[in-house]
């Protein structure tokens, strides 16, 4: 077996790990359905770089403007694991200009920092997987191959991963042993995360005039009887289930109301729209948790003669990856032989394309990448260039030690 240079690490192009954050910054692919999302764009930058390179990369529309960038990268050095990076190019969109003190999408290098829409999340973790993953290619021949995908969507419904979750076994021999998800996670291992249910509950009455409400089936009251039978229900989970080490409790959050027109307030509306968004830890079965949800709401509507339906949006269960699985262990080593000190571990609070590459693909996913754990969709969102730096070097180091099964402070030779 033919290893690379123990020290890829020292591989990381500094500057140019920056610029790419940068340049990548500068793009606008924002995720607005209502506007219209396009990552092609960033897309581009990605792919350029990777043909500057020498790489190959696939670019596939998974829809009009939205392409997933996938290359592989065979290490030379004969037969071995197949690790995967993997990143989004669409960031939210930038809100409220008044609220920014800097162009988000300026780029612009002050104190230490990049900042800018997708500084952290997650340009710099896009960026910092090519660069680490070009190191590991410097550094000599290596086992094995790397799958390196920026895929579209993460903001949204996860279009990207789940298209790459679909058709990845069409290009690609073989089995990927292992995902790092570069998301920003400030410096902590996660690998595990929430699970997100999207429900939407319709309650169907009758309309009245609002003089007369005793000929109406009012389904606003209703809404709100089911917003505490939610907090009910969380409250119950929490009693069941208590609260994740690393991912707090169970939550049920009703998060969109609407009902009625605010050009006809003397008009009791026959419909409302109640919708929840539900982040479960490990051990809660969403299927059981979408027919409590169903008979809570249909219980306190039928006193009123509402007609209730329950319809799940999205279904993503948690991820929970043994902490003594290589890719973990690898990443977790990594970070120990980059900076020195001992890895901390997390968890995610929200979905990855992580969660669908394992529900979908069942893959091994682990989440580590530059940026604050909170600064993600803020105003003034930013990096530390220190940051992006030392997540491409323990990219780098994590490849090495997975692909060699090398382990931390060991060096292989020959």
């Amino acid at each position: 077996m033919t290893v690379p240079d123990a020290r890829a690490q020292d591989h990381v192009d500094e500057h140019g790990v920056v610029e790419l954050t940068r340049a990548l910054v500068r793009v606008r692919s924002v995720n607005d359905p209502a506007a219209g999302s396009n990552e092609a764009p960033a897309a581009d930058v990605v792919a350029r770089q990777m043909r500057e390179w020498g790489w190959e990369p696939q670019v596939v529309e998974v829809a009009p403007g939205r392409p997933n960038v996938v290359a592989v990268i065979q290490g030379g050095g004969g037969p071995g694991r197949t690790l995967m990076f993997e990143g989004h190019t669409d960031v939210v969109t930038e809100g409220d200009l008044g609220a920014w003190s800097v162009h988000p999408y300026g780029a612009e290098l002050r104190d230490g920092r990049i900042w800018g829409r997708g500084s952290a999340d997650m340009k710099s973790g896009v960026a910092a997987m090519l660069h680490g993953v070009r190191a590991l290619q410097l550094a000599g021949p290596f086992p094995g191959r790397v799958v390196v995908a920026a895929l579209v969507d993460e903001e949204g419904l996860m279009l990207g991963a789940k298209h790459f979750a679909r058709t990845w076994r069409d290009h690609l021999d073989g089995e990927i042993d292992g995902v790092i998800v570069g998301e920003p996670e400030e410096g902590e291992v996660c690998a595990t995360a929430k699970g997100a249910l999207r429900l939407k509950i319709e309650l169907t009455g009758a309309m009245a005039h609002g003089a007369m409400p005793q000929h109406a089936r009012n389904p606003i009251p209703v809404a709100a009887l089911v917003v505490t039978a939610l907090g009910d229900l969380e409250e119950g989970l929490v009693d069941e289930h208590g609260e994740h080490e690393h991912l707090g409790p169970t939550y049920l959050t009703p998060t969109v109301l609407l009902a009625g027109d605010t050009n006809q307030i003397n008009v009791i509306p026959a419909r409302a729209v109640l919708c929840v968004d539900v982040r479960t830890i490990p051990g809660v079965d969403h299927a059981r948790l979408v027919t409590d949800v169903t008979e809570a709401a249909r219980a306190v509507a039928s006193a009123a003669g509402v007609d209730v339906h329950v319809e799940v949006v999205d279904d993503r269960p948690p991820v929970d990856t043994p902490v003594d699985h290589p890719v973990v262990t690898a990443l977790a080593a990594a970070h120990q032989n980059v900076t020195g000190e001992q890895a901390r571990y997390g968890g995610v609070p929200g979905a990855t394309d992580g969660t669908i590459l394992t529900r979908d693909a069942g893959l091994a996913t682990v989440v580590y990448g530059p940026g604050g754990k909170w600064i993600a969709h803020q105003a003034d969102e930013f990096v530390e260039v220190g940051d992006v730096i030392r997540a491409a070097q323990v990219y780098a180091e994590a490849a090495r030690l997975f692909l060699t099964g090398a382990t931390a402070g060991e060096e292989i030779t020959g």
